[in-house]
């Protein structure tokens, strides 16, 4: 049976971003790719891990983890991952503002939601099948989808980092508990931890 899943680069005081997020800091200002570093640095030894954040049938993301924008679309914006996004499958977008869907190369399209969480997760869940959904991001998505009792295993990559302020993970989920799925496992730049979330 498919599960909801979601994948997140975390620092160890439980940020998935900085503040102020732009186009040229797209993960906010002074966190360049300290959260991401194993993912370039050590990406043979994580070969595993890489492949499974990547192998859903269809994914969820906010809208600002696809664009650097707020408010209407500049319709010339279409995604940080180039011509092929590594995701090969459906992303449902959440937005306010309308768009026509956005084929790319490789299999992505990204869809454009503007009637919320329940409405993307019901069109992910069709477009998927019997593969999983995976909540790709960013922390304000992942949070809602996790208050709302709709993600069924978590994976942190907690990397030896403290940012201090940003964008925080686990903020107003309500009262849930993470069981713990197997060891940790990791390098000296990313621990990765797997959990059942049960509420």
């Amino acid at each position: 049976m498919s599960k909801v899943t979601c994948d997140m680069a975390m620092s160890v005081d439980g940020f998935v971003a900085g503040l102020h997020q732009s186009l040229e800091e797209p993960f906010g200002e002074g966190v360049g790719d300290r959260l991401h570093q194993w993912m370039f640095e050590e990406a043979e030894q994580h070969a595993a891990v890489l492949e499974s954040i990547t192998a859903a049938g269809a994914f969820i993301m906010g809208r600002n983890m696809f664009s650097p924008g707020r408010g209407a679309w500049d319709l010339n914006w279409t995604g940080w991952w180039g011509e092929e996004p590594p995701y090969h499958a459906p992303v449902f977008v959440l937005t306010h503002h309308p768009r026509e869907p956005l084929p790319k190369k490789g299999g992505t399209t990204f869809m454009f939601v503007t009637d919320g969480i329940e409405s993307a997760l019901a069109q992910a869940r069709e477009a998927a099948g019997d593969r999983d959904i995976a909540i790709a991001g960013g922390a304000a998505t992942v949070n809602q989808y996790l208050a709302a009792g709709h993600i069924d295993e978590l994976r942190l990559h907690v990397a030896p980092v403290i940012l201090g302020r940003g964008e925080r993970l686990l903020h107003n989920v309500g009262d849930i508990t993470l069981e713990p799925l197997g060891a940790p496992s990791g390098t000296r730049l990313v621990t990765h931890l797997t959990y059942r979330v049960i509420r």
